[in-house]
């Protein structure tokens, strides 16, 4: 009995080792943010054979209709490969993600100031793609909600903005990255 627990516990870690060639880790950037004047970069992490983590980052200090955006957000992930390659890092996912933003708002004309806060949950459908070289693809998209506040400098929240802060959206990106 103990012999064939013994064999069993090395052909677990064998197959767990075997699990985890090639790369572990990626760090990714979002090109298609500049456009928006938004710096993303994100790092993913295998935590097993077909599910990875993901943390991305970013910040921003756009101007959009005479409000000036200036801010950061966080969006961590979860990601489920389950098609194509069915490896982490390599293949079609699903996953869910939480982002939180806080942003400064400035109006440029009446020179009004608040705060923008928002959580948004969603999920996403992606393909990512890891070359022997290294060098990593991820495009996705996928539904989101937000639910946002603003408060002005004084307490209110009564700050002009276009468009809605609650609601349902759309997350998309492409990414491009090094993996190691």
């Amino acid at each position: 009995m103990k012999k064939a627990l013994l064999a069993l516990a090395l052909i677990a870690s064998a197959t767990a080792l075997k699990a985890q060639d090639g790369p572990q880790n990626a760090i990714k950037l979002n090109p298609l943010s500049l456009v928006f004047a938004t710096g993303n970069i994100a790092y993913e992490r295998a935590v097993s054979e077909n599910t990875s983590i993901q943390l991305g980052v970013f910040y921003t200090g756009v101007g959009i209709s005479g409000l000036k955006y200036s801010g950061l957000g966080i969006t961590p992930e979860f990601r489920i490969y389950f098609a194509g390659n069915r490896q982490a890092m390599n293949g079609v996912y699903v996953g869910p993600f939480v982002r939180y933003q806080s942003f400064s708002l400035k109006d440029k004309e009446t020179d009004a100031e608040a705060k923008f806060t928002s959580i948004r949950g969603g999920a996403l459908i992606g393909w990512e793609k890891t070359w022997d070289s290294g060098f990593v693809l991820d495009i996705f998209a996928g539904p989101s909600f937000n639910s946002g506040k603003i408060k002005d400098k004084s307490g209110n929240s009564e700050f002009d903005v276009v468009g809605s802060i609650d609601g349902f959206g759309l997350r998309t990106g492409i990414t491009l990255g090094f993996a190691f």
